[in-house]
């Protein structure tokens, strides 16, 4: 009895760390590039559940990355790569931009992201 119980655990464990390996592998990323006034992308495209990865970088100062329909907030400082996660739950364009004032023009540093079925 105690055998089964064991070989039950460890099929399971190992169908469980093999699931968690396979959302790893299927989680996007995506490189955007912050410079004043400017994101490089301004648009992305991603599909409804699939997890999406910004990898956000600054080539001049710090800036920031707000993108309010998915809570997310934080600084993109010279330098560093800021990793920031989402999964998308549904279609429909949704606004990213600079939080934190570069200059004249700021106000045009956004960008979209695109989420499709």
């Amino acid at each position: 009895m105690k055998r089964r119980y064991f070989i039950a655990l460890l099929v399971a464990g190992s169908a469980a760390g093999g699931v968690a390996r396979l959302e790893a592998a299927t989680t996007r990323e995506v490189e955007v590039i912050a410079e004043k006034f400017d994101y490089t992308p301004d648009m992305i495209k991603a599909k409804v559940g699939q997890p999406l990865t910004f990898v956000l970088t600054s080539v001049d100062r710090i800036h920031g990355f707000k993108m309010p329909d998915f809570g997310v907030r934080t600084d993109i400082v010279p330098g560093v790569d800021t990793r920031v996660t989402i999964t998308p739950t549904k279609v429909g364009k949704f606004a990213y931009f600079c939080d934190v004032f570069c200059g004249d023009g700021h106000e045009e540093m956004a960008g979209t992201l695109v989420v499709e079925a």
